[in-house]
């Protein structure tokens, strides 16, 4: 069938995006889905700091390619042996395919599924190859997601039913920001009832973690960033501390205002620099998290004789080491009840034409999650 896509042609093309167009809306090609795959309507797909990343050239992928991991749709049709779907039940996307079988997925992590992994760096399905094409020659996927199209087909296990009740807008902020960002808080852990915490970086997915940590029931939640607009948003989502990330004096002052330091710090800016902010005002006997994903040339310079002293513990989180199925269930009943405010970290609404000009915004930092939103 013809789609309407926005596909990337070049990795590295300079800003403003407006301008050069990285992203191509254009027509392809979108085949049927094979065995374990279904063929969504895209309702809705957020802009992310991870697309962004292989816009820029910070996380290569083969092009041309159609870029979006995060979104919600409509089931259109199933493929042969999926039977727990069908047409008119409504989906939240998920960046990670997990295979059910490998020893991470058995082991209850899959979000660590060595062969999804391996078909996301690839650019393929989970089951081989690529269901899309423009000419005759293949367009690559993006975490077996590609949301940035009027269509989509899907792993089985790359989607997880909801409630219709949901509006999909809401409910395409669930399969990333909300998955990592509060996930980190819920399934990576550290964060307690009553306990301090610290997020670096606030972006939709620290700003989820900012929201998650409130509803874990921290008492002390400390927001930094470099923009004034998202500590005072971060605030307003239940930050009881703000700080810029320029201050020369940030660790001595989250010290101060902490007794110490916090239980857990949590990174999401993507930047080695700011890991190392995070460590350094995390106490001891604290967790330091990051589901940033910055450039892979970027080199951690922290001292392992901290982590032994003071008994320190550094984690990473991908994917809110969470279980989907599971996880997006229970984070939508937390928005239903009022408990994880989602809805507030929607700040802007555009066409797919407008994507290019999305990414600038994002790039600015003046947004904070922006949803296509697609006719029908």
């Amino acid at each position: 069938m013809k789609i309407t896509a926005a596909v990337l042609e070049e990795i590295g093309r300079p800003g403003p995006y407006a301008q050069t167009r990285p992203l191509n809306v254009c027509e392809i090609d979108l085949a049927e889905p094979r065995h374990g795959e279904v063929l969504v309507r895209v309702a809705a797909a957020g802009l992310c700091h991870s697309d962004l990343s292989v816009i820029n050239g910070d996380r290569p992928r083969p092009v041309p390619m159609v870029l979006g991991h995060e979104g919600a749709g409509i089931v259109e049709r199933v493929g042969e042996g999926v039977g727990d779907l069908a047409p008119g039940d409504h989906v939240v996307f998920v960046f990670v395919p997990s295979c059910g079988h490998c020893v991470p997925c058995q082991a209850g992590r899959p979000a660590l599924c060595e062969p999804g992994a391996a078909a996301n760096g690839r650019g393929e399905m989970l089951g081989g190859g690529s269901r899309l094409s423009r000419d005759g020659q293949r367009v690559y996927h993006l975490t077996g997601v590609s949301s940035y199209a009027t269509h989509a087909v899907l792993s089985r296990n790359s989607l997880v039913k909801i409630d219709r009740e949901v509006p999909l807008s809401i409910a395409a902020l669930m399969g990333c920001a909300v998955l990592t960002g509060a996930g980190a808080v819920f399934n990576t852990g550290a964060v307690a009832p009553g306990g301090r915490a610290a997020v670096v970086g606030l972006g939709g997915v620290g700003l989820a973690a900012v929201l998650g940590a409130a509803a874990a029931g921290a008492e002390t939640i400390v927001a930094v960033d470099t923009l004034p607009a998202k500590l005072e948003m971060a605030r307003d989502l239940g930050a009881t501390h703000c700080f810029e990330a320029g201050d020369p004096d940030l660790t001595g002052k989250i010290k101060e205002a902490t007794q110490g330091g916090v239980d857990a710090a949590l990174e999401f800016a993507g930047s080695a620099r700011a890991l190392e902010s995070a460590f350094s005002f995390t106490r001891r006997g604290g967790t330091t998290i990051t589901a940033g994903l910055p450039n892979p040339k970027a080199v951690l310079n922290i001292s392992p004789l901290t982590l032994v002293a003071e008994e320190r513990s550094l984690r990473g989180s991908y994917l809110g080491s969470g279980v989907p199925s599971r996880d997006i269930p229970r984070f939508l009943g937390l928005f239903r009840r009022g408990k994880l405010a989602v809805d507030k970290l929607l700040t802007h609404r555009i066409a797919l034409q407008d994507v290019n000009a999305g990414f600038d915004r994002l790039h600015r930092g003046e947004a904070i999650r922006q949803v296509i939103e697609f006719e029908g």
